[in-house]
C-alpha cells in the first residue's frame, strides 16, 4: 500500500481530504495485518513516497518483483502511471475487473452500444430491471420510475426545523497521526481539520448508514434539493466517501434503504430519490468515465475560458449563496449535491470558467472526489462541456432558484429578481448573460426552448445593458 505525496500537491487537496484518505488506508491496513496477511506499506512522509512511480520502483527493487497484480484503478491517469512504471521496471501486471460497482465496463459499454442515444434515467431503469431493485411484478414499485413530483420541495420560511445529527466519530490515535502529516507536509493546502468527522472504518460507515436509515432517510426525498443557512448536512447521507472508499458496498446501502420502504419506515419517493443516486447517478458516472477517458477530460464544448475566481479558495465574497457554502466546503470539505450544482458550478457556468479549472477545485475541495465520480459529474452534468453526454441540458437558472429553494437571499445585498443595475443579482445578471453568449447553440436543445423565449421576450435595451 503506497501513501503518494504527489496526489495532495498535483492539485492542493483538501487538508480532510487527504486525512480522510490516508486515515482510511492506515486503518485499513492495521485490519489486514490483524487477520494475518503481510502488508508493506510506504508512508507519505518517506523519501520514495514522493510519488505512485518512485514508490512503486522501490517496492519492485524491495521484493525483486516478477508481476504486479492489482484491481483496476479507479482513475486513469493513476493506472496509466503505475502501468508506465511496470514497463520501466521490466515487470508484467495483471489488472482485474473491480467488483465493487454493480454495472461492470463491459456491461456497461454493451448497454451504451445499444443505444442510440445515452440518457441516465433510461440506465438507471436498466439497472433497476437487472438488479430487481424497487421493482413488484415487473413494474417499477410505487407505480413509477421515479417520484421528482413529490420530492426537491424547499424548507419554506420556517426552515428545516430540528435536523438530526450526524454521529459524531472523534478522530483515534491513527486519525490523529495522519492530522499531524498532513498539517506538517501541506501547511498551505486548503481547508481546516479542526471538524474532521468523516468516516474512517467500516465499522464507522456502517453506523452512519443506520443512522442515515433511521433518522434522516424519510425527509431525504421531499428536501434533498433545499438548501439553508447554516446547516451543511441536513437529511443527507454523507456516505458518498464511504462508498468511494469501499467501506461500504453500493448493493448493501440500497439494500438497507429498500428494506426501509419495504418495512414502512421510509417512503417510497424518499428511497427512490436515493436509490437513484446510486444504483443511477454513481455508476452512470463511472461508466462514461471509463468508456470516454482520456478524451472526456479535454473537452470545451461552450468554449469557457475564464479563470476560476480567486474567492472560491477564501470564500471571500458578498454573494450569500457563494459565501456560506464556500466557507461550509472549506471548514469540511463538504457540501451536498444542490449546493454544488445549484451554487458554486452554476456560477462557475453562467461566468464561462474553463471547465478543467473548475474540474481541479472540485477535486481538491471535496472529500469525497474521487476523479471518476468528480469528472464526468463537473465537466459533464454541471458545466456541459460534454455537450450533453452527461446531461440533457445546461443546468443554468437565475438566482430566483436559489431564492426559492433556501434563505440565502434574505440577507443578501442582491437582489434576485433584478438583473441590471447596484442591486442586480450577479447570477441573475449572469444567467440572461450565459443565453445571450449561448443562444446559437442551445436553440438546437429542446429542453432550451423555454428559456430561449423568455430571452427573446426580453427588451433590447436590457439585453445592452
Amino acid at each position: 500500500m503506497l501513501e503518494a505525496r504527489n496526489e495532495s500537491e498535483r492539485i492542493p487537496s483538501h487538508k480532510a481530504r487527504t486525512t480522510l484518505f490516508l486515515s482510511a488506508m492506515r486503518h485499513h491496513a492495521a485490519w489486514l495485518e490483524a487477520q494475518g496477511y503481510r502488508v508493506d506499506y510506504t508512508r507519505i512522509d518517506r523519501k520514495e513516497a514522493a510519488s505512485f512511480t518512485t514508490a512503486l520502483e522501490a517496492a519492485i527493487e524491495r521484493h525483486s518483483a516478477a508481476e504486479l497484480c492489482m484491481v483496476a484503478a479507479g482513475e486513469h491517469g493513476v493506472q496509466q502511471e503505475i502501468a508506465s512504471t511496470c514497463e520501466g521496471c521490466s515487470v508484467n501486471i495483471e489488472v482485474l475487473p473491480d467488483g465493487h460497482f454493480l454495472c461492470s465496463i463491459d456491461a456497461f459499454r454493451s448497454w451504451r452500444d445499444s443505444r442510440k442515444t445515452l440518457v441516465m434515467e433510461h440506465f438507471y431503469r436498466h439497472m433497476r430491471q437487472q438488479h430487481a431493485v424497487l421493482m413488484e411484478d415487473g413494474k417499477p414499485a410505487g407505480g413509477s420510475w421515479n417520484f421528482d413530483r413529490d420530492n426537491r420541495k424547499p424548507f419554506g420560511r420556517q426552515g428545516p426545523g430540528m435536523v438530526p445529527d450526524w454521529p459524531r466519530f472523534e478522530p483515534d490515535a491513527t486519525t490523529q497521526a495522519v492530522m499531524q502529516d498532513v498539517s506538517r507536509l501541506f501547511p498551505d493546502n486548503p481547508g481546516s481539520l479542526e471538524d474532521f468527522n468523516w468516516l474512517v472504518t467500516r465499522e464507522q460507515a456502517l453506523v452512519q448508514l443506520d443512522d442515515f436509515i433511521a433518522n434522516r432517510l424519510p425527509a431525504f426525498g421531499p428536501f434533498q434539493d433545499a438548501m439553508w443557512d447554516s446547516e451543511p448536512f441536513l437529511h443527507h447521507s454523507g456516505l458518498a466517501s464511504a462508498l468511494n472508499l469501499k467501506l461500504l458496498s453500493p448493493r448493501e446501502v440500497i439494500d438497507a434503504a429498500v428494506a426501509a420502504y419495504a418495512s414502512g419506515d421510509a417512503p417510497i419517493a424518499s428511497v427512490e430519490g436515493f436509490v437513484r443516486q446510486i444504483l443511477g447517478w454513481r455508476e452512470y458516472a463511472r461508466g462514461i468515465y471509463q468508456a470516454r477517458m482520456p478524451e472526456y477530460a479535454e473537452l470545451n464544448a461552450l468554449d469557457a475560458e475564464q479563470d476560476l475566481p480567486a474567492f472560491f479558495w477564501t470564500a471571500d465574497t458578498d454573494m450569500v449563496c457563494l459565501r456560506e457554502v464556500l466557507a461550509q466546503t472549506l471548514r469540511y470539505g463538504y457540501a451536498h449535491h444542490i449546493q454544488r450544482l445549484m451554487i458554486t458550478v452554476l456560477f462557475c457556468l453562467l461566468l464561462g470558467v474553463r471547465p478543467q479549472r473548475v474540474h481541479a477545485w472540485y477535486l481538491a475541495a471535496y472529500v469525497d472526489a474521487v476523479e471518476w465520480a468528480e469528472l464526468p459529474n463537473t465537466l459533464g452534468m454541471s458545466q456541459y462541456a460534454d455537450d450533453g453526454i452527461m446531461a440533457s441540458k445546461p443546468y443554468a437558472a437565475s438566482g430566483k432558484y436559489i431564492q426559492r429553494m433556501s434563505n440565502y437571499c434574505n440577507e443578501c445585498r442582491y437582489r434576485p429578481d433584478v438583473s441590471v443595475g447596484a442591486n442586480a443579482c450577479p447570477i441573475s445578471l449572469l444567467y440572461w448573460d450565459f443565453l445571450l453568449r449561448h443562444r446559437k447553440q442551445l436553440s438546437q436543445n429542446p429542453r432550451m426552448q423555454m428559456q430561449l423565449r423568455n430571452l427573446e421576450r426580453m427588451d433590447r435595451s436590457r439585453k445592452k445593458n
